[in-house]
C-alpha cells in the first residue's frame, strides 16, 4: 500500500504542475523532470522506492523506442529528401564537433564529451512537431524541412542506441569486440526471420482481437528487449529492434495507438526518475557549464543549420525558423546519456548536466519557436549573411506580368495547371529552391523569395498584374499582399487562403476580392458532384479513374493531403 500511495502522490504532484506548464505553454517534459525534482531528496524526499521509480522509468524507454521502431519502416526512410539529409546530418555532425571540443576545454574526458556532445546534437521530434502544430504551421515549408530533417536525427540516435553498446568496458578487446558485433547480427537476423516469416503470417489472426494485439505487441517488444539484455546488449537497443521488426506489418499502426497511453505514463516515470535523481547543491555546481553548453544549442545549432540552408539556397526566414527547431535538445539525449551512466561510460552527474541543459534549452526554445515571426522581424536587416543571392532573381524581378501565384504547393498546383494554358503571362513566386529549379525546369517564368519577407514583397512590380493569389496559409502575409497589391494596383483581383473563418473575414474587411477555404470548397465541390451525377456509376467510374491519376501524380510531387488534426483550423 505505501507503493501504491507514493505512485499516487507522484500522479498528482505531475498533474498539478503539468497543468502550470500548460498555462505557460511550456512542454510537460520540463514538469515531468520538475515534479521528479520537487519530490526527489533535495526538497520533499517523497520518493522511498527509486528501484521501482527507475524500473517504471526503464519500462516507459523500452516502449518508446519500441514504438518508435514501428515506424522506422523502408518507406520511411526513402521520404528522406536531399535538404532533410542534408540538413540533418550536417548539423549533428558540426554540433558534435563543436561540443567535443568545448567539453573537453571544460575538463570531460573524451569519452565523457563523446555522450555530452552527441547529446547536444540531438533535437525533440515531439516537442518540435507540437509546437509547430499550435502555431498552425504544419503546412510552411520551414515545419516541413524541421520534420524531415528531425526523423533524420532520430534514424541516426537509433543506431547510436544500438552502437554504443559496443564501446562497453566488456568488450575491450579487438575478438570480443568481434564476437559482440557477430551476436548481434544473429540476434538482429533471427527476429527479423521471425517477424518476416512467422509473425506476418499471423497477422490476420492478431489482429481479430485489439485486446490480443495489445498482449502480443507487448510481450514482443519486452520479450526481445530482455534477450538482447541477457546477450550483453541495452534493452534499449533490443525494443528498437523488435519495433523495426515489425514495422512492416499492416496493423503496426493498431499496435502503436493502443501501447501510446501505457508508453506515455511510463515515460513520465523516467522523467520524474531523472528529476529526482538531481540534487540542487549538484545543480548549482553544474550550473556555469550547463549555461555554456545551453548556449551552443540554443544560439550554435540554430546559427549552424542557418549556414547550412544558406548554401542549399533558402531564404534568411525560412532558414531562421528552421534553425529554431533544433535550439532544443532531445528525449533520446536524455535515453543515450542514461545508457552510458548504466554502462558505467559516465558519472552520473553527467545525467544531471544533461537533464539541466534539456530543462534550460527547451524552455528557451519554446519561445523562440512560438515567437520566431517577430524574432525574425527584429533579426531580418542582420541575416543578409545567411542568404544566398540567386541569378534567377534578378532575370525577373523587373518584368511585369498579367497573373502572379504565390506560391506552388498543393493548392498552388491546381492553379498552375489551369493558368498555364491561358495566353496571359504569369509569375510564380516560391521560396523553396527545389520547386522553382523544377519549375524552371519546365520553362515557366519563376521567382525566389519569401512574401512574407518585408523587403522582397518591395521588390515585386503589382502595378501591371490583372490577378493576385496567394496560396500562403500565413494570415500575416496574406494581409501584407493585400495591402501592398492595392497599394501599386486598385484594379487588379486579389485571391488569398485561409484556413479558419475569422482570417477569411479578416481578409474579406481588408478588401480581398475571394478567399479560399479548401475544406469548405471541397465539400461543396462534392455537393455539387451528387446533384450533375445522381446515381449514374458511368459518370462515377469515368471521375474516379481521373482523380486516382491525378492523386498518383501529386504523389510524384511529395504532396500530401492534411491529416484532420494535423491543422489548427
Amino acid at each position: 500500500m505505501e507503493l501504491f500511495a507514493e505512485i499516487s502522490i507522484l500522479i498528482a504532484v505531475a498533474a498539478g504542475i503539468a497543468a502550470v506548464m500548460r498555462i505557460l505553454h511550456q512542454p510537460l517534459i520540463i514538469g515531468h523532470i520538475a515534479t521528479g525534482l520537487i519530490v526527489g531528496p533535495s526538497v520533499f524526499n517523497l520518493v522511498s522506492s527509486e528501484e521501482t521509480l527507475a524500473l517504471m522509468g526503464q519500462i516507459g524507454v523500452a516502449i518508446l523506442l519500441f514504438t518508435v521502431g514501428l515506424h522506422l519502416s523502408p518507406d520511411v526512410v526513402r521520404q528522406f529528401g536531399r535538404v532533410a539529409f542534408l540538413t540533418g546530418v550536417g548539423q549533428v555532425l558540426f554540433t558534435s564537433i563543436a561540443g567535443f571540443a568545448i567539453c573537453v576545454a571544460l575538463g570531460m574526458t573524451p569519452l565523457t564529451a563523446f555522450y555530452v556532445s552527441v547529446a547536444l546534437a540531438f533535437s525533440s521530434t515531439i516537442i518540435i512537431m507540437k509546437l509547430i502544430a499550435d502555431k498552425g504551421d504544419l503546412e510552411v515549408l520551414y515545419a516541413k524541412i524541421a520534420i524531415g530533417f528531425l526523423l533524420v536525427q532520430d534514424l541516426i540516435a537509433v543506431l547510436l542506441l544500438l552502437g554504443i553498446p559496443i564501446l562497453s568496458t566488456d568488450t575491450s578487446t579487438p575478438w570480443s569486440i568481434v564476437q559482440f558485433v557477430l551476436t548481434g547480427i544473429i540476434l538482429i537476423g533471427l527476429v527479423l526471420f521471425a517477424a518476416k516469416f512467422v509473425i506476418a503470417r499471423a497477422n490476420r489472426f492478431l489482429a481479430q482481437s485489439q485486446e490480443f494485439l495489445f498482449l502480443f505487441s507487448l510481450t514482443w517488444g519486452m520479450g526481445i528487449a530482455a534477450l538482447f539484455h541477457t546477450f550483453g546488449f541495452s534493452l534499449e537497443s533490443g525494443a528498437l529492434i523488435a519495433g523495426v521488426a515489425l514495422a512492416a506489418l499492416p496493423s503496426r499502426h493498431e499496435i502503436s495507438a493502443r501501447l501510446t497511453p501505457l508508453r506515455d505514463f511510463f515515460i513520465v516515470m523516467f522523467f520524474i526518475f531523472l528529476g529526482a535523481q538531481m540534487h540542487l547543491g549538484e545543480i548549482t555546481a553544474l550550473i556555469p557549464v550547463a549555461i555554456i553548453l545551453s548556449f551552443l544549442v540554443l544560439v550554435g545549432n540554430p546559427l549552424i543549420l542557418m549556414i547550412i540552408m544558406g548554401y542549399l539556397g533558402y531564404r534568411r526566414k525560412t532558414s531562421l525558423q528552421t534553425g529554431f527547431t533544433v535550439a532544443q535538445i532531445s528525449e533520446f539525449s536524455l535515453i543515450l546519456v542514461a545508457l552510458g551512466v548504466t554502462l558505467g561510460h559516465v558519472e552520473s552527474e553527467i545525467l544531471s548536466l544533461v537533464t539541466l541543459v534539456g530543462l534550460i534549452t527547451i524552455f528557451g526554445s519554446t519561445y523562440l519557436v512560438l515567437y520566431s515571426d517577430r524574432i525574425y522581424k527584429l533579426l531580418a536587416p542582420y541575416l543578409g549573411l545567411f542568404e544566398r543571392t540567386d541569378a534567377h532573381e534578378q532575370r525577373v524581378r523587373h518584368q511585369k506580368h498579367a497573373i502572379i501565384l504565390l506560391g506552388s504547393g498543393r493548392i498552388g498546383f491546381d492553379f498552375l495547371e489551369t493558368l498555364k494554358e491561358g495566353d496571359k503571362s504569369l509569375l510564380i513566386v516560391d521560396y523553396d529552391p527545389d520547386v522553382i529549379s523544377e519549375l524552371e525546369r519546365r520553362g515557366f517564368n519563376t521567382l525566389f523569395g519569401d512574401a512574407g519577407d518585408f523587403d522582397f514583397l518591395d521588390t515585386l512590380d503589382f502595378s501591371n498584374a490583372e490577378l493576385i493569389v496567394s496560396t500562403i496559409p500565413d494570415p500575416d502575409t496574406n494581409m501584407l499582399i493585400q495591402r501592398r497589391v492595392k497599394a501599386q494596383n486598385k484594379d487588379a483581383v486579389v485571391m488569398v487562403l485561409a484556413h479558419r473563418i475569422k482570417d477569411a473575414l479578416s481578409h474579406y474587411d481588408e478588401g480581398v476580392d475571394y478567399v479560399i477555404l479548401p475544406h469548405f470548397l471541397g465539400g461543396k465541390y462534392a455537393a455539387e458532384l451528387v446533384i450533375k451525377f445522381k446515381d449514374d456509376k458511368d459518370r462515377y467510374s469515368k471521375l474516379r479513374k481521373e482523380h486516382i491519376d491525378h492523386l498518383k501524380m501529386r504523389v510524384t510531387l511529395g504532396h500530401e493531403h492534411p491529416v484532420p488534426g494535423g491543422m489548427k483550423i
